[in-house]
């Protein structure tokens, strides 16, 4: 298979096709307070596959977003563990549940779009 179409097949998302979707997903109006960003992230062949953090902002750590393993559609999530108890009142608590579920929305977001893409690759290249 010719460099190009790998590049462009699933399951590999790239950083760049990423930042399309969660700028897609942000558009869609979401009151989003994290810090969604991307960063690079190699598979074992050094492929780039991209890698999607929500930094919380309510309390300590991120959150990491990512297909379940090679040339899976299904996406999971994983929410780093701080070293210490978090004390917080009820406001900011409420406050974290949301940016919990808006993160919990982006990871259906994305796997939606990784089946969309999956579905639609066997057609990239017809004539």
């Amino acid at each position: 298979m010719p460099a190009e179409e790998i590049e462009d097949s699933p399951p590999r998302r790239s950083r760049a096709r990423l930042q399309q979707w969660v700028a897609e997903f942000v558009d869609l109006g979401y009151l989003v307070a994290s810090n969604i960003r991307i960063v690079d992230q190699e598979d074992s062949e050094g492929r780039d596959t991209g890698l999607v953090v929500v930094g919380l902002v309510h309390a300590e750590g991120s959150i990491y977003l990512e297909p379940a393993g090679y040339d899976e559609p299904i996406w999971h999530l994983t929410l780093s563990a701080t070293e210490h108890d978090e004390t917080m009142p009820h406001h900011v608590l409420a406050s974290l549940a949301a940016e919990l579920v808006v993160a919990g929305n982006l990871c259906t977001f994305l796997q939606w779009k990784s089946l969309e893409w999956d579905r639609q690759s066997g057609h990239h290249h017809r004539t």
